[in-house]
């Protein structure tokens, strides 16, 4: 990183915003434990205690859990499962976008057709159908949302690519006489991490919705305490205890939107073109 792009991101006010709520969030999912050292699914008060009650923060739920407890220890869950299945779908996408994109012919045709049958189908009933079959929990649904999420950069890699696999440093390093996989990882691949990074901060909030979308609906790990599963505990209770919705499903709206403020801020940054717009 030099110093342009380090100014640019931090000129962009929504960037630093972005940074600050996952900054924020990622510290809460850390500390979890320390700060609330009993277990989220364990009985902490009343049922239905309100906000700021009997020294719940965020009251509690119709068991009498607390939801300040579950808010934190969801984040880590949420966090570890956007992390994991967006590196697994990195991993597969730039390695099946380089190939296609550097080798090209019936090889590329092959892998795009195969990509192509990925984006076929909603990403959402992939994923439901994914982890309904094999048994609910954290590794199952990792692989479900990588399975749908690599697709899309795939192609984007494919095109970076087609577009630098003929320029003159390429053809240098095939001179020299490297091997493939040297020019592929080495010569190609670098100049293509700015809008991997970009689009990868993205993914990482389309999985987390997609985590929190598959709780909501039952199929989440039922040992692992999560946004989405409370919201959707709560859904039957929501004019009786509002809070139970809210606070979780805030979490999600504040932790999506600084990923994506991330994510336009970064684009901002590594485009050269945006940079002298500001500065103008």
């Amino acid at each position: 990183m030099n110093r342009d792009f380090l100014h640019a991101f931090a000129r962009n006010k929504g960037a630093v915003l972005g940074l600050a709520i996952v900054g924020a969030v990622i510290l809460v999912a850390l500390a979890a434990d320390l700060l609330f050292p009993a277990s989220p699914w364990e009985m902490a008060g009343a049922p239905f205690g309100r906000p700021l009650a009997d020294g719940m923060l965020m009251g509690t739920d119709m068991l009498g859990r607390d939801i300040a407890s579950g808010v934190a220890h969801g984040a880590r869950v949420s966090l570890l499962i956007g992390l994991a299945s967006t590196l697994a779908a990195v991993a597969i996408g730039v390695l099946l976008g380089a190939v296609a994109g550097y080798y090209g012919g019936r090889l590329d045709d092959l892998l795009m057709r195969f990509t192509e049958l990925f984006q076929t189908i909603p990403n959402f009933v992939l994923v439901v159908v994914i982890v309904a079959i094999f048994t609910p929990s954290l590794v199952s649904i990792v692989v479900a949302i990588a399975l749908v999420s690599w697709a899309p950069l795939a192609r984007l890699v494919r095109g970076e690519f087609l577009s630098l696999r003929s320029r003159e440093f390429v053809q240098a390093a095939i001179t020299c006489g490297q091997g493939d996989a040297t020019i592929i990882f080495r010569q190609i691949l670098p100049n293509c991490m700015s809008p991997i990074i970009v689009s990868a901060s993205l993914m990482v909030a389309t999985a987390i919705l997609l985590e929190s979308s598959l709780s909501f609906l039952g199929l989440g790990d039922p040992n692992a305490m999560s946004w989405g599963f409370m919201v959707g505990s709560a859904r039957t209770v929501l004019r009786q205890a509002w809070w139970m919705c809210f606070f979780p499903g805030f979490a999600i709206l504040l932790t999506v939107l600084g990923l994506n403020l991330i994510g336009e801020g970064l684009n901002d940054a590594f485009n050269p073109r945006l940079r002298r717009k500001r500065k103008a």
